[in-house]
């Protein structure tokens, strides 16, 4: 089955680690005939959840008017959401963070996303894979907790510069991992 994919990314550095591994990721799903939309959150204003409970009252995901109101028709659209991010302080990019907070809106409301598997995509300084446990412990716990069922994880160790990514075999397994979703 064919799936509309939807990667949100969670690096400010264009062009970066992580966000290669997005566009290998996107690449191997398109192959596949999958359809993607990537979405890059540093690139948006998203202000944190502040749990009005107003959600989808005023005619949009969040009555706080910020750049969500154009990431949540993309997310009741997706069979899939893919977060492609560098790790920061063990966990997701507050401009990520505040998008995946976000998602409460639909929780409150009570209105079902299509979603229904996932993947994370990750990158990182650290060289110390048990370092990115945090990151990966938090992903499970939202895909366990929002019914997702979990295609992968890629962990990308150790970088630093801009184009670090292209002396490992990060972006072959990302393309394999998008060519593999079922």
């Amino acid at each position: 089955m064919l799936k509309n994919i939807l990667v949100l990314t969670g690096s400010p550095r264009k062009g970066g680690n992580s966000d290669k591994l997005a566009d290998a990721f996107i690449a191997g799903a398109q192959q596949a005939g999958h359809t993607t939309v990537k979405y890059a959150t540093a690139d948006k204003r998203i202000k944190g959840c502040i749990d009005c409970q107003t959600c989808f009252k005023k005619g949009t995901a969040c009555s706080i008017p910020d750049d969500f109101s154009e990431l949540a028709p993309l997310l009741e659209q997706a069979d899939m959401i893919v977060f492609a991010t560098p790790m920061y302080w063990f966990s997701f990019p507050a401009q990520l963070k505040a998008a995946i907070d976000k998602f409460y809106s639909f929780l409150i409301s009570k209105r079902t996303l299509k979603i229904k598997d996932c993947a994370l995509l990750v990158t990182g300084g650290d060289k110390d894979e048990s370092n990115y446990e945090g990151i990966v412990t938090s992903y499970k716990l939202i895909a366990r907790f929002l019914g997702w069922k979990d295609s992968g994880v890629i962990i990308v160790p150790g970088l630093h510069d801009k184009d670090d990514i292209l002396k490992t075999d990060g972006l072959k397994r990302a393309e394999a991992l998008g060519k593999n979703i079922l």
